[in-house]
C-alpha cells in the first residue's frame, strides 16, 4: 500500500500519531521502491496534513453544533482559547509570541501569525508551518468523537517562560487535553470576544485584527456593537 493509505491503517488501529511519524520518517511506510527518508520535520507535519484531511471527509457530513463552545487551557506558559462554532466546517490557529520568546528575538513587538481555511480546505502549505497542521489534527479528532461538525477557531498565547524548543507535538498534545475538557457554553459573539479580553493579556483588538475568522465575525451587528462599546471605555 501506499504510504498515504499505511498511515490512514495505521492511525485507524490505534497507533500513536508520534510512531506513525517516526515510520514515515524513516522510509518504512508505502511501496518500497518508493520509500524515502524525509527530514523529521517534514514527516510530523505530513502525517498531521494527512490525517486531519482524512478526517475532515468525515466532519463534513456530521450534523452542525447549535452553539459556541469555548475550551481554555494554560500549560507551560502558553495560553488557549480554542472555540467551536455552528456552520460549515473552516478553521483558523492564530499564535501570539510575547517580545524576547523563541520565535519572537524583538525585544518590544508582539509577533502574531496565523493561517486560515474554508471548507473547501487548502490548496497552499500553511505559513506558520507545522503548528498549524498538528492544531487542525487534535480538533478534528474532537468534532468526530462528539459526532458534530463545526468551525475551529484555535488562538494561542505565548509567554517568556516558554525558552525551549517543545515542538509540534506540544501543540497537538496541548490542543487534544483542552478539547477533553468541559466547554463554556456561550450565547453570543459578544460573550465569545469577553473571554478572549479577559483570558489573554494581548489586547482583543489585536486578535481580532489578525483573525480572518473573526473578521467575517464583524458584519454582525452583535459583534459590531460590543467592539464598539468597548472602544468607547478604552
Amino acid at each position: 500500500a501506499g504510504a498515504r493509505v499505511a498511515v490512514g491503517e495505521l492511525y485507524r488501529a490505534g497507533v500513536r500519531v508520534s510512531r506513525i511519524q517516526r515510520a514515515f520518517s524513516v522510509g518504512a511506510l508505502g511501496r518500497k521502491r518508493h520509500r524515502r527518508l524525509v527530514p523529521t520535520r517534514w514527516s510530523i507535519t505530513a502525517v498531521d496534513d494527512l490525517l486531519s484531511k482524512a478526517n475532515l471527509e468525515r466532519i463534513r457530513d456530521l450534523p452542525e453544533i447549535n452553539e459556541i463552545q469555548i475550551y481554555r487551557l494554560t500549560a507551560l506558559d502558553n495560553r488557549w482559547i480554542i472555540s467551536f462554532w455552528p456552520g460549515a466546517f473552516r478553521y483558523e490557529s492564530i499564535e501570539a509570541w510575547y517580545p524576547s520568546t523563541l520565535w519572537n528575538p524583538n525585544p518590544r513587538e508582539v509577533l502574531m501569525l496565523g493561517d486560515f481555511e474554508g471548507d473547501r480546505g487548502r490548496t497552499t502549505y500553511a505559513g506558520m508551518g507545522g503548528c498549524y497542521y498538528a492544531a487542525r489534527l487534535a480538533a478534528s479528532e474532537a468534532l468526530i468523537r462528539n459526532g458534530r461538525k463545526a468551525g475551529v477557531l484555535v488562538l494561542r498565547e505565548v509567554h517568556p517562560g516558554e525558552i525551549l524548543p517543545l515542538g509540534v507535538w506540544n501543540v497537538r498534545e496541548h490542543v487534544r487535553a483542552a478539547l477533553k475538557q468541559r466547554p463554556l457554553v456561550a450565547d453570543t459573539v459578544g460573550e465569545f470576544l469577553e473571554v478572549v479580553r479577559t483570558g489573554f493579556e494581548i489586547p482583543l483588538t489585536r486578535w481580532l485584527a489578525a483573525s480572518e475568522f473573526l473578521h467575517r465575525l464583524t458584519r454582525q451587528r452583535t459583534l459590531d456593537a460590543y467592539v464598539g462599546a468597548h472602544n468607547r471605555c478604552a
